[in-house]
């Protein structure tokens, strides 16, 4: 599939899946995974749908979708071991979305063993596409993402973890909250809105898109000891940063943090 054919399969089943289910989920379309890990009905038939559509373009890739794997996680498992793959997050920012909060996204992102070639991050209730190709560039629709100007000495962090909020690693200002959805988090990152994000849960189909997507617009995204992201692991902790530079200032900082 082209990678505009791609986006515009999300776009077709956010509409007639998980849009619908906005604001307006009953008491029965809501479920727990595991305690406070909440899951519904847009999540797993978005999920299904969005399975079939890229099976049938790529018959020999592996699909890793988050609520499969919640059901079985040979398929994680696999990822280390396969040329061709990809990742499924069908409501990223599940949380957001039963509470009634805009910041949610649809994500998929294509990879090659362990690089991410390809990233698709789907907004619907901000109507915003974020889009990289390895190589080619990180857009907003139809706007190519620039690489902006950065205060490297005191950058502004955010963090996934809640006890760390109000922390400051180092001399650096104190960590604000994320967005709580890493499909908002990782284009916030590469619009400017922040310059580096302290990540605990690292699974592929919530950092694969974005990291690609932050990559293309001048950024990194590292483990606490600089070793390059790796969509095959599920190591901890993962810091995203909006260039190099920060990511040395941040990393420096975070060296001895307890966290």
């Amino acid at each position: 599939m082209q990678t505009d054919e791609v986006l515009a399969m999300l776009q077709e089943i956010s509409t007639a899946v998980i849009e619908p289910r906005f604001r307006a989920l009953t008491e029965g379309e809501v479920m727990e995974k595991n305690p406070g890990d909440l899951v519904t009905v847009a999540d797993r038939e978005a999920e299904v749908e969005i399975t079939k559509r890229l099976v049938a373009a790529y018959p020999d890739a592996l699909m890793v979708g988050e609520e499969a794997v919640s059901a079985d996680n040979s398929a994680l498992h696999a990822a280390g071991d396969v040329d061709h793959w990809f990742t499924i997050d069908p409501v990223d920012g599940t949380r957001n979305f039963v509470h009634g909060s805009q910041d949610y996204a649809v994500m998929v992102a294509e990879l090659r063993g362990r690089d991410v070639v390809r990233s698709w991050i789907w907004q619907p209730e901000h109507k915003l596409a974020y889009v990289a190709e390895r190589g080619a560039g990180a857009w907003c629709g139809d706007r190519r993402l620039e690489v902006p100007t950065r205060d490297e000495q005191n950058p502004r962090g955010r963090t996934s973890r809640r006890a760390m909020v109000g922390t400051a690693l180092g001399e650096l200002s104190p960590l604000v909250l994320t967005w709580a959805s890493c499909g908002i988090d990782y284009p916030k990152l590469a619009e400017n809105a922040c310059d580096y994000v302290l990540y605990g849960s690292v699974m592929p189909w919530d950092h694969a898109p974005g990291s690609l997507l932050v990559a293309e617009a001048g950024g990194i995204t590292t483990y606490d000891d600089g070793a390059a992201y790796d969509p095959t692991t599920t190591r901890s902790p993962l810091v995203a940063a909006g260039s190099a530079a920060i990511s040395a200032t941040a990393l420096k900082a975070l060296d001895g943090t307890q966290l």
